[in-house]
C-alpha cells in the first residue's frame, strides 16, 4: 500500500507549533480533487477532508446523509458508550431531536437579547483591561481573552464570579484533551471529572431553579417548552455542560489570536487605533483567519457522492474549519490576514464559516461577535505599541485553535 502523499489533518503535533496555516495550504497544492482521502495512523481510521467551502455547504446542510449524530461532532474516535452518552448534546444531535433542543434555547440568543447585555459586558471588559493597564504587562490569555467570555457566560448562566477559576480549569481539561500540559499525564482522565464537576453544578443550579425560580439562561433552559415538552433535568445538564465549554472557550481562543495577529501585524494594529470603526470588520477578519473551532466531523450514512468524490456509509468526514476558509475561490489571497478584507468583501461575516453552516450554525454567535466588538473596542486605544515577551505557547490540539501562553508588554496609554 502506497503512503498517503497529504499531512494528517487530526495530528495534534500540527497544530502545537501555531503555524499549521502554511501545511494546510501545502496540502491544497498537492490536492487532485476537491474532497481528498486521509489516512489517519494515529487511529487507524481514515477520513475525507473537504477543500471548498461549496462542498462543506452541502454535507453541513444534509444532516440525513452526513450525521453529526452517528459518531459525534469532535472527530476523536470514542467507544460506543461514550457515543451514545454524547449524543444527548445538541452538538450532537440530527433532526428532528436537534430541533426540539435548538428551539428551546435560540430565545436566550436571538440579537435583541444578546444586544440587552451590551452594557453590562463593556463595564466588565473595561475593568480587565484597568486590571492589567497600569503594570504595563500580562499574561494575555489568562488575564484578558479568557476573562470577558467566561464573565459573560457564567453571568447568563446565574454562576457566582467566584466560581470562576473552577469553570477556566474545567473547560480547559474538557476542550483540550490533547494536550498534557492541561490535562495531566491522563488528559481523558482529567477531561471525564471535568465534565462530572460542571454536570453536577448543572444539576444544583436546576434545584435551585425548583425552589426559587432563575430569570437567565438557566431558567430559560429548564422552563422552555416545544409541543408541550421541557428538557429533562439530564438534558439540561448536558446541554449547560456545553454551553459552559463552547461559550467560554471559543471567543478567548479568537481574541487571544486576534491580538496575536494584531501584533504581528502593528500597521494593521495602527489602522484601528487610528479608526476604532474598522474593529467589527477587522474581528470577521480574525474569525475567518482563526475560528475556534478547528475541525467538525460527520459520518456518511449511505452511499453517496459529492463534488465528483464517491462516498461509502461509515465513512468519516471532516469540516475542517481553516481549511475552507483558505478556499480562494471564495476569498482573494486567503493566506494573507488583512482586516480590511471586510471593507472589499461587505458580506464577509456570511461568507466565512467560523460559526459552521446548516443545521449546526452556532447559537452564541451573535454573543461571540458582541464580545470581541466590546473587549478590542476597550483594549486597542489603552495597551498601546503590544510586544512580545516570550514565543507564544499553543495549545497541542486538533479541534479548539488555543493560545496556552501569550505573555506580553505594552505602554500604557496616557
Amino acid at each position: 500500500m502506497s503512503e498517503c502523499p497529504y499531512t494528517n489533518l487530526l495530528d495534534p503535533d500540527l497544530y502545537a507549533a501555531g503555524n499549521h496555516h502554511h501545511a494546510l495550504q501545502e496540502l491544497r497544492d498537492r490536492a487532485d480533487a476537491p474532497i481528498i482521502k486521509i489516512d489517519d495512523p494515529l487511529t487507524g481510521v481514515p477520513y475525507w477532508a473537504v477543500l471548498q467551502r461549496a462542498h462543506a455547504d452541502e454535507i453541513a446542510k444534509n444532516p440525513a446523509v452526513f450525521s453529526s449524530e452517528k459518531r459525534l461532532t469532535v472527530p476523536t474516535e470514542y467507544d460506543d458508550d461514550t457515543v451514545a452518552m454524547q449524543t444527548q448534546m445538541l452538538v450532537n444531535m440530527d433532526p428532528p431531536k436537534h430541533g426540539k433542543f435548538r428551539r428551546i434555547a435560540r430565545n436566550a440568543f436571538t440579537p435583541k437579547a444578546v444586544e440587552s447585555y451590551h452594557d453590562t459586558f463593556k463595564k466588565y471588559a473595561r475593568e480587565i483591561i484597568d486590571n492589567v493597564a497600569d503594570s504595563g504587562h500580562c499574561e494575555f490569555v489568562t488575564d484578558v481573552a479568557a476573562e470577558l467570555p467566561l464573565m459573560a457566560i457564567l453571568d447568563l448562566c446565574g454562576v457566582p464570579r467566584d466560581d470562576r477559576k473552577k469553570f477556566f480549569t474545567w473547560t480547559n481539561q474538557m476542550m483540550f484533551q490533547e494536550d498534557e500540559e492541561i490535562g495531566g499525564a491522563d488528559p481523558a482522565a482529567a477531561a471525564q471529572e471535568a465534565a462530572a464537576n460542571i454536570y453536577m453544578y448543572a444539576g444544583e443550579l436546576a434545584k435551585k431553579h425548583a425552589e426559587q425560580p432563575l430569570t437567565n439562561i438557566v431558567g430559560a433552559l429548564l422552563d422552555g417548552e416545544v409541543e408541550d415538552e421541557k428538557l429533562t433535568e439530564e438534558e439540561f445538564q448536558l446541554f449547560f455542560l456545553m454551553l459552559i465549554a463552547a461559550g467560554n472557550e471559543s471567543t478567548r481562543s479568537v481574541t487571544a489570536h486576534g491580538m496575536r495577529l494584531l501584533m504581528e501585524h502593528p500597521d494593521q494594529l495602527q489602522m484601528l487605533v487610528d479608526d476604532p470603526g474598522m474593529i467589527p470588520g477587522a474581528c470577521e477578519e480574525m474569525l475567518r483567519y482563526n475560528p475556534a473551532f478547528v475541525t467538525m466531523r460527520r459520518t456518511v450514512m449511505e452511499d453517496t457522492e459529492v463534488g465528483g468524490v464517491a462516498m461509502k456509509e461509515g465513512d468519516k468526514v471532516l469540516l475542517h474549519w481553516h481549511l475552507i476558509n483558505q478556499d480562494d475561490s471564495v476569498f482573494e489571497d486567503p493566506m494573507a490576514f488583512d482586516i480590511t478584507r471586510a471593507q472589499r468583501m461587505p458580506e464577509l461575516s456570511r461568507e466565512h464559516r467560523a460559526f459552521g453552516v446548516g443545521t449546526h450554525f452556532c447559537l452564541g454567535s451573535h454573543l461571540a461577535r458582541m464580545e470581541l466588538h466590546i473587549m478590542f473596542a476597550e483594549l486597542i486605544p489603552r495597551l498601546r505599541n503590544p510586544r512580545f515577551e516570550e514565543p507564544v505557547k499553543y495549545v497541542r490540539d486538533y479541534f479548539v485553535n488555543g493560545i496556552k501562553e501569550m505573555k506580553i508588554s505594552f505602554d500604557t496609554a496616557a
